[in-house]
Order: structure tokens, then C-alpha cells, then sequence
């Protein structure tokens, strides 16, 4: 599965003490050393500009101590210790899944700007409750969807809003993964709400303005079809419709033979528009058995600069007391899609998501 995911001693909140403000970096502190908080920790303490690791949690004995300590960070046990540290501005939270809006409630309570990896919640009502939180403490917050700081998928919005492709018209979102390790470890309903979310925010991204009104999904164990018993959902098929017309697919699958594959593709009046490649910048050889290519493995592998850059927007977003790119807003849509999908594969009917959510983001004090 892809993606997992100033100083406050006064409690004014994110950008308020010396740590945020002027030239100097904003401290992070990360909670959780799985995988991806290992690469994001990686990425902080080395990449992103504007920003210094200070402090890593993880209840995981030696987990914290061996992400923290080759880039000089403090290791912890308890997440509650970088959360009361007036030496840390900003935690970013890799947790595990159903730690997350706890933890996103938590940071903003102590005043700690907050990056919490995807899904910001198990449901939208979680993702709300953290966006009024951290509304309320007047605290940054951004959820990581990285693929809108690909350079690539930057450049195809860019293109979208210059009307290139004309009218949208169909839509499509795509998102392979290189293998199944663990089909035992695999959460349910996963596909939706850990992967195929990824690619709900990016339609919506390219799509904006528009709602969605319709969604239907059919998901099934095809990689691994011993564990569908057990709740396994490894290959699924979405359909959104949305309210200007346009229809959009978003496809997954947890085993792509030939390596990690993220694609979109915008057809409209105009035009076409596609972005993404399993090759990423790989050159290509053609000889006369045809065309070679190595393939990217990893989503950290393909999607480091759009790691480092909505780390960088982050750190900007605290240190000049403004509203984050990416919201608990856009999570919100996000997820909404996805539960709508659990809803849809449940009944076998589509269903109406529920992405209303209050309108706007408190700017951070």
C-alpha cells in the first residue's frame, strides 16, 4: 500500500515563539518511525529547506533511536514528550491510521503546528473535529497529499487551469503498487482509505470547482484471493460522476509486477492531458529487441521531491502564519469519497459522499 502515512511555551500557537519566526529553522519533532516516518524523518533532517528535526517519538523500542540518532534528533517513547516540548513548532504525525486524529486533537491542544500524513481521521467526523481543533488553537494544518508537489502533476493543474484541455470531461486516477508483502497485515478497507485516496484528492485537485455527486466501487482479493475471507480488498475500480458531468476512474492494485505506478489523465473538449510514468525520469534504451527502461519500486523512491516540497510548503505555511496549501478540508472531500466507496462495495450500489464540511480554514494566528 502507498503512502503510509516557534517556540509555544507561551501557547500562542504555531509561528508564535523565536523557533518559527524569522531566520530561524522551524523545529519538528515527528511521531511515529514506521516506514514512511522513517523516509520523512530522513527528509527533514537532511532536504527541507527552513526546517531542523529536533525530536523523533515511537513507542517501538530502539524504533525512535535508530531514525533519530544518525541525524542528531532525540529519541522518545512517548509522543506526549514532543508534544509538551516548548523546543519543538511543528510535529508531523506517521503514526499509525487510528492514531491519527487523536494525535492531530493533541498537537493542536499544545499548540503545535500539525502535518499529519494521510487519512487525517478513520472517518470524515474525525477529520472535522481535527480541522476545528486546530482552527480553534489557531495552528497550521496540513495533511500530506503529496502528488500536488510533484512537479509533474503541478505542471498538468497548471495546464488544466489555463484551459489546454478545454472542458474536462473524463477523468482518470491510477495507482499501482509493486507487491503485496503481508496480505495478513493489510487494514481493512485499505485500498480506499489508505491508497485510492491518494488519487481521490488528486481528481478533485485537477477537477476543482467541481462536486461530486455519484460514486460507485467494485473491489475485489485478485493478488492475494486466500485472504479475501478475512477482508482483503488488493484490486478496485471507482467511478465518480460529478455535477458539471464529467465522470472520473480511479483504479488500484497492490501488485504491479513491473514496479510503483502512478498515472492521471485529463481528457476534455480541447484535448488530452496525461501525467505520470512507472519509468519516472529513467531514460529509455531502444535497441532492436525493443524498448528498456528500470522502474521506479517505491513511492519514497518516486516522490521524494514532492516529499521534500509539501514539507517546504509546511514549513513556510507556519513560519509566515498562513493557511497551509492542503487543508483538512481537502482531506475531508478526500476521505468522504472513500467511505462513500466502503459504502458502495457494501451494498453494491453507488452512493452520494457526503463532502460538505464548514466552508474555509482559519488562518493561523
Amino acid at each position: 500500500m502507498s503512502g503510509d502515512g516557534g517556540d509555544t511555551g507561551s501557547g500562542a500557537g504555531s509561528g508564535s515563539g523565536s523557533g518559527a519566526g524569522g531566520g530561524a529553522p522551524l523545529r519538528v519533532g515527528l511521531i511515529g518511525a514506521g516506514r514512511i516516518g522513517a523516509s520523512h524523518a530522513r527528509l527533514l533532517g537532511t532536504r527541507v529547506r527552513g526546517a531542523r528535526l529536533v525530536a523523533v517519538a515511537d513507542p517501538r523500542p530502539g524504533a525512535a533511536e535508530a531514525v533519530a540518532a544518525p541525524l542528531g534528533a532525540r529519541a522518545v517513547l512517548d509522543p506526549d514528550e514532543v508534544l509538551g516540548d516548548p523546543g519543538v513548532d511543528a510535529v508531523v504525525i506517521t503514526a499509525s491510521t487510528e492514531a491519527h486524529a487523536g494525535l492531530v486533537e493533541a498537537a493542536a491542544a499544545a499548540g503545535k503546528a500539525v502535518f499529519c500524513e494521510k487519512p487525517a481521521g478513520m472517518d470524515p467526523a474525525e477529520v472535522q473535529r481535527g480541522t476545528a481543533a486546530t482552527d480553534a488553537a489557531g495552528v497550521a494544518f496540513q495533511v500530506g497529499f503529496n502528488r500536488r508537489f510533484d512537479r509533474g502533476f503541478a505542471q498538468a493543474r497548471a495546464q488544466l487551469a489555463a484551459g489546454l484541455v478545454g472542458t474536462p470531461q473524463l477523468l482518470r486516477s491510477v495507482t499501482r503498487d509493486p507487491g503485496l508483502a503481508d496480505p495478513a497485515a493489510v487494514p481493512p478497507w485499505a485500498i480506499f482509505r489508505l491508497t485510492l485516496i491518494h488519487d481521490f484528492d488528486t481528481l478533485l485537485w485537477l477537477h476543482p470547482g467541481a462536486q461530486p455527486v455519484s460514486v460507485y466501487a467494485v473491489a475485489d482479493a485478485l493478488v492475494a484471493p486466500g485472504f479475501k475471507d478475512a477482508g482483503l480488498l488488493d484490486t478496485a475500480v471507482v467511478t465518480i460522476r460529478f455535477d458539471d458531468g464529467a465522470i472520473a476512474t480511479a483504479e488500484a492494485s497492490f501488485s504491479a509486477a513491473y514496479g510503483y505506478d502512478v498515472r492521471a489523465e485529463v481528457f476534455g473538449s480541447a484535448g488530452m492531458l496525461t501525467v505520470g510514468s512507472p519509468v519516472g525520469t529513467a531514460p529509455v534504451r531502444y535497441d532492436a529487441a525493443g524498448s528498456h527502461a528500470a522502474t521506479v519500486r517505491s513511492d519514497v523512491e518516486l516522490f521524494a521531491d514532492a516529499y521534500t516540497g509539501e514539507f517546504e510548503e509546511f514549513t513556510a505555511a507556519v513560519r509566515e502564519r498562513r493557511t497551509p496549501a492542503v487543508t483538512g478540508r481537502d482531506a475531508h472531500r478526500a476521505l468522504a469519497i472513500a467511505m462513500a466507496c466502503i459504502e458502495s462495495v457494501r451494498t453494491g450500489q453507488p452512493v452520494v459522499p457526503a463532502t460538505g464540511v464548514p466552508s474555509g480554514a482559519a488562518v493561523p494566528r
